[in-house]
């Protein structure tokens, strides 16, 4: 079984996978033109890593707009964010939603973006996450292990 965990964003939006035994698999930034999620692409790099004969689960983060964004940049967010759930439907793994308080509480973390990076480095040593550019694929990685650790019934 692998463990797919995704941060959404318009041009910032990551896919981390790890097995059954919390090691690294794969991580990459999720494709995009000109913030336009490429849905066909997103899709065949989910494929390429899961073997059918093992399967997955797909934990993304729950996300919603904030206040003051403006209502463009909330639009190209809401859309990001449908095109990402609706091809992770179409790969007919379970899929399954959390909120980033409740996977940031289960590592102890908090909005701090440089614990969930050091986080994940600890957690995923063979993944290159060297720079402060690379926390998306981090948190990515880190909802992949948060859920893992909720089907393996597992605490931190």
């Amino acid at each position: 079984m692998l463990y797919l965990g995704i941060d959404t964003g318009v041009a910032n939006g990551a896919l981390g996978a790890i097995d059954h035994n919390g090691e690294y698999v794969d991580s990459f930034m999720i494709d995009h033109k000109d913030k336009h999620i490429l849905a066909l692409v997103f899709k065949s790099r989910i494929l390429s890593i899961v073997d059918p004969k093992i399967g997955a689960e797909i934990c993304m983060e729950q996300v919603h707009s904030m206040p003051n964004q403006g209502v463009s940049s909330t639009f190209a967010f809401g859309r990001a964010v449908g095109v990402i759930s609706a091809v992770c439907e179409l790969t007919n793994y379970p899929f399954h939603l959390v909120t980033p308080q409740r996977w940031k509480k289960h590592f102890g973390l908090t909005a701090d973006k440089n614990e969930a990076l050091e986080k994940a480095r600890e957690l995923f040593p063979k993944a290159k996450l060297k720079l402060k550019k690379d926390i998306n694929r981090a948190e990515a990685l880190l909802i992949a292990q948060y859920w893992k650790d909720q089907i393996d019934g597992a605490t931190p």
